[in-house]
This record gives C-alpha cells, structure tokens and sequence, in this order.
C-alpha cells in the first residue's frame, strides 16, 4: 500500500518538480520564488553492510535548488505509525547522499548533508512535530532538528492559499476516519464529492490565472484518483463517488504516457527534419493528444455539452463533435 504513496509522491515531484518549492518554502523558512533550477540525482544507494551484501535504499527525494546558494534536500513520504526505525533510515540516507558526493583529500573528507523532512500522509498521537538528530563525535557533539509537515493539518483553503498543489492528491487522508459514515450516508458523502468538486474548479481557475499548466493540473487530478482508489478500496461508494470525479488514473498517468509518446515521435522524425523541430513538434502533438483523451473523458460521463467540452479541453467544436462520433 505504501508503495502505492510513495509512488504518486515521486511522480507529481519529478514530473511537476516546480510544485515543491512552495513545499520547501512551508517546511524550511524559504523564501523561494519558482523559478529557481532544480537539479534531481539518483534515488537509488546502497548502504555497505560488514556482513551481508550492501544494502539498496531507495529515498524518495533527493535534489538541490539553485537559489542565492545551492541547497541540498531529501524528503520522505510516511503513512505509517512513526517509530524510531525511520530515523535510523533517514541518517542511513542522508549519510549515504553526502558520502556520494563528498569532497576527500590526502588529508580532509568533508561531507554535506541534506536539508531533511519528512511528509506524513496520516497524524497519530505519536507524530512529533520534528526530530533530531544527535551526533556524538570525538570533536564534540553536533545537532539539528528534522522538521515534519503533516498533510492532515492542512485545510483546502490552506493548501490553495500558499499553493500547496502537492499536496492536493493526498488531501483525502484528511477524512479517512469518516469513510465508513459517507459509505452509509448519501447526503454526507455528498458533501465530500462537492469539496472535491471545489478543488477542480480551483485547479481550472489556477490554469486559467497561468499559475499551473495543463499538464500538471491533468498530473493532480489522475494522482488524486489513484490514491483515492488505493485508500478507499474497502469503501465502494466513497470509492466510486469521489474516485469518478478525479479520474481514477494510474500512477503511470495517461497525460504523461501521451505526451511522452508524443515527444517520441517527434524525435524520430527529428531524424530526417532536424532534431530541435522534431522535438518541438513531438511536444506540440503529445499536448494535443492529451486534450483529446480529456475532451473523451469528459463524454463518456455525459455531464457536460459539446460547447462546454470544447471549451475546458481547448478543442474545436468540430473536434469534439468528430471524437463523439457525430
């Protein structure tokens, strides 16, 4: 299951990476503004073990951001009870990113660790509001504190307002403990698909201002329906209800499978027209691809006009009339 998480978590941050600086901003005291670089590394290390095979650990983050000074961050996602197990997996990974690129001499080895955080998913009476670090040496004692953001604390207004859009797919954990009581009641579960009803009006009218792309708000939407499907599997009609409003996609969501293609081909033909118009051209047609999956979405729920489809997918009339078959 907890794969399921960390696995929407990674996409929406490597294929959205701008989407974390707000993130950073709320964890750190950044002052970020967005249009900072981002420069990802490999996820994957192996922890060396005296008796036994190297360990493989897989962080869920690790990057720097370019801004007055570059900075080094590692985040982990959690769903589970916290105990004191992930510290020691968050020290092994930390160590291990800045053994990777640590700087050694015939006289000095000098090592930089990340920024470190962790995103908990679900808030248990134990959850503390950080950690610690402690670290005994012969030159004396080092210590710094690991900040924790809890998903649970913050509301829909609060995630719109400092444009926590990375949290928008996980923002279901928040009423977990009352799926059994929409499950039963149609009128309270009413009341959920409406606030998730709200959440796509605010997406679009984010589009709209030009603070998100379609690509991203499409890369929320279908995120929010995979963890919807994965955390409410046991709760068929919350499932359904909300699961039918955002898409119920995969983790391998269709915009980026579209566009990806798209992209493809277009290098393909760069082969023969030039490789920067091919790749222009690849983007150009993955977008377009992309507007006609959402225009035949749409008309499978038969929810909304031939106009109004037309209008959010950013077809033609006559486009949308041709892929309904009209």
């Amino acid at each position: 299951m907890a794969n399921i998480y960390d696995g929407a978590f990674r996409t929406i941050l490597n294929d959205c990476r701008k989407l974390i600086i707000p993130v950073i901003n709320e964890i750190f005291g950044e002052t970020y503004t967005g249009e900072e670089e981002i420069q990802f590394f490999p996820n994957e290390h192996f922890i060396s073990q005296q008796h036994e095979a190297d360990k493989e650990r897989i962080t869920d983050t690790n990057f720097t951001v370019f801004g007055k000074l570059p900075k080094k961050y590692h985040i982990e996602c959690e769903s589970s009870l916290p105990d004191g197990k992930i510290m020691i997996r968050l020290f092994e990974y930390d160590a291990q990113i800045a053994l990777d690129e640590g700087e050694a001499t015939e006289k000095t080895l000098t090592l930089t660790f990340p920024n470190t955080a962790v995103l908990y998913l679900r808030t248990y009476k134990k959850t503390p509001d950080k950690m610690k670090y402690i670290i005994i040496t012969p030159g004396g004692t080092v210590q710094y504190d690991v900040p924790i953001m809890k998903v649970q604390k913050y509301s829909l207004d609060a995630i719109f307002e400092k444009r926590l859009l990375m949290l928008i797919p996980f923002y279901i954990f928040s009423h977990e403990k009352s799926f059994p009581e929409y499950n039963r009641n149609e009128q309270e579960l009413a009341k959920l698909k409406a606030e998730y009803q709200e959440i796509l009006q605010r997406l679009d009218k984010m589009q709209q201002q030009g603070v998100i792309g379609a690509f991203d708000k499409q890369t929320i939407i279908e995120l929010s329906g995979d963890v919807m499907k994965e955390i409410a599997q046991k709760y068929e009609n919350v499932q359904k209800g909300v699961g039918d409003i955002m898409g119920g996609a995969l983790i391998e969501t269709e915009a980026r499978t579209i566009l990806n293609q798209g992209i493809k081909q277009g290098i393909n033909q760069g082969i023969k027209q030039g490789i920067k118009q091919g790749i222009m051209q690849g983007k150009t047609q993955g977008i377009r691809e992309t507007k006609k999956q959402t225009a035949l979405r749409m008309l499978n729920m038969g929810k909304l006009t031939i106009e109004e489809i037309a209008e959010c997918s950013e077809l033609s009339v006559a486009e949308v009339e041709q892929l309904a078959g009209l």
